[in-house]
């Protein structure tokens, strides 16, 4: 989880200093990488749990 939000924090501000609106790329970034970094977890604790 924590992966994806700084994965999310880092492509957010790459987005954001694109757009000329570093605010709204990091919000976009922390929202996609929490979801990928839910999304990976959810993901590795059923692969670990089988």
């Amino acid at each position: 989880m924590a992966l994806g939000i700084t994965l999310g924090i880092a492509i957010g501000a790459g987005f954001g200093v694109a757009l000329d609106n570093i605010p709204m790329g990091i919000g976009i970034g922390v929202a996609v990488g929490a979801g990928l970094g839910a999304a990976f977890w959810t993901w590795n604790k059923d692969r670990s749990g089988r």
